[in-house]
C-alpha cells in the first residue's frame, strides 16, 4: 500500500512550551495559547473522575497505569505515522505492539489516503487555543481530522466526548490557518482483544461543547 501525500499551504511554526500547569504554544507574533488537551483537562468533572479512580487503585498503581498507557499510545501512534508516511512501521516496533497495530492496519489501507499532514502544530486566534493534530487526510474520500487511540476495552461514545471536542478544535484551527474547511472527525481506536472501533462525527455537533470547554478553562485556571 502506498499513500498519496497532498501539499498544503505553509502553516506558521509554533514553539511548544511545557510546564507543570500544562502545555502552551507561542505563535510567531508572540501570543501564547494553551493546548486543547490542557484546556479539556481543566474540566472539574473530569478531574473528579480521575481523583476517584486514583483513590480507588492507589496513587502508585494509578501512576504506573497512566505511564504505561501513555507510552503504548505513543508507540502505536508512531507506527501509524510511519506507515502513512510509506515507511516500514515494524522497523522500530516492539513485538507487543505489532498485533495492536495490525488490528487497525486494514482500516488505514481501506479508508485513508490523500494525506495533508501528520503531527502538525496548529492554532486559532479565534478560539485562543493551539495543539498538535495526529493526522489530516481523506477518510472514505472526505477530508477529515483523524485521531489514533488505544484502549484496554471497548469505548462507548458517551465516554469519549472529549476526543470529539478536541478534534473539532483541530478542524477549526486547520480551516483558520489554511482556508480549507473540515467537517468530518474520525477516531480510530485499537482495542485489546477486540475488533477496533471507529467513530465518525460531524464537527458542527461539537462546536458548542468546545466553546463551553474553553470558557470553563478560563473560569477555572485563568
Amino acid at each position: 500500500m502506498t499513500f498519496t501525500h497532498i501539499a498544503h499551504p505553509v502553516i506558521e511554526q509554533l514553539q511548544q512550551i511545557n510546564s507543570p500547569t500544562g502545555r502552551t504554544y507561542q505563535t510567531p507574533d508572540g501570543k501564547k495559547y494553551p493546548s486543547i488537551t490542557t484546556v479539556l483537562g481543566a474540566d472539574p468533572e473530569k478531574k473528579k473522575i480521575l481523583e476517584a479512580w486514583r483513590a480507588k487503585v492507589g496513587e502508585e498503581e494509578a501512576a504506573r497505569i497512566s505511564v504505561q498507557a501513555s507510552r503504548r499510545g505513543t508507540r502505536i501512534h508512531s507506527m501509524c505515522e510511519d506507515y502513512l508516511n510509506n515507511w516500514n512501521p515494524y522497523s522500530r516496533a516492539m513485538p507487543i505492539d505489532v498485533e495492536t497495530f495490525n488490528s487497525i492496519k486494514p482500516i488505514l489501507d481501506e479508508s485513508i489516503d490523500n494525506i495533508y499532514c501528520q503531527e502538525q502544530r496548529l492554532f486559532s486566534h479565534h478560539l485562543g487555543v493551539a495543539g498538535t493534530v495526529d493526522c489530516i487526510a481523506h477518510y472514505n474520500g472526505v477530508r477529515s481530522v483523524i485521531d489514533f487511540k488505544t484502549s484496554a476495552k471497548p469505548k462507548r461514545e458517551d465516554w469519549i466526548t472529549q476526543y470529539f471536542i478536541q478534534e473539532c478544535a483541530y478542524a477549526i484551527m486547520w480551516e483558520e490557518r489554511t482556508k480549507q474547511p473540515i467537517t468530518q472527525l474520525v477516531t480510530i481506536i485499537a482495542v485489546d482483544n477486540h475488533e477496533p472501533q471507529v467513530f465518525v462525527q460531524h464537527r458542527d455537533e461539537w462546536s458548542t461543547s468546545l466553546i463551553d470547554a474553553i470558557k470553563v478553562y478560563h473560569n477555572t485556571v485563568c
